[in-house]
């Protein structure tokens, strides 16, 4: 019974170990994630969505200028499209008057074989300088979704309020 008892504490030690690294682990990942938020309200910008890329999250914010994806930087003034993407395919767009007639092509990227259960979301934002491409990810419980409705709403809202500040395009009517 002895070696029994020995086995049962080894166990129970090695459970509590495995228990308090990841607490320690879990409670570092928030003290990181807490210190990218306050750099970012730092430098005066607004935190948007926060996306799984990759093993990490990656910040989505904007200032008055410019929005931020992670160490990419998109100047509002040139953008002059933007897209919601299920898939690779465009399902919500908001177009600039400033971008030139018949200029955009809609925007399609290429399918990911993830499977029908994990719809892939994603935002083209289409500006002077080609097209940036947030991935919102494929999380499942229409999370992805929420955060590629959150991103293309402030691109949309800045689209539209540069337009409304930008002279038209339309020819001038003579009365």
């Amino acid at each position: 019974m002895a070696v029994r008892d020995l086995i049962a504490a080894a166990v129970a030690v090695a459970l509590i170990y495995v228990v308090l690294s990841l607490a320690t682990t879990l409670h570092d990942s928030r003290r990181a994630r807490r210190r990218k938020q306050d750099a970012e309200r730092n430098r005066g910008r607004r935190i948007i969505a926060e996306l799984p890329v990759g093993d990490d999250l990656t910040l989505f914010s904007e200032d008055d200028t410019r929005f931020h994806y992670g160490a990419r930087v998109v100047e509002k003034a040139s953008i002059l499209a933007a897209r919601v993407l299920i898939n690779g395919s465009p399902i919500a767009a908001v177009t600039s008057t400033r971008a030139p007639q018949g200029s955009l092509q809609p925007t399609s990227f290429e399918d990911r074989p993830e499977g029908i259960a994990r719809d892939r979301w994603d935002v083209a934002i289409e500006t002077n300088d080609g097209t940036l491409l947030v991935e919102c990810g494929a999380i499942r419980e229409r999370i992805s979704q929420e955060l590629a409705r959150a991103i293309f709403d402030v691109v949309k809202a800045s689209v539209e309020s540069s337009d409304a500040t930008t002279p038209s395009r339309a020819p001038a009517h003579d009365d």
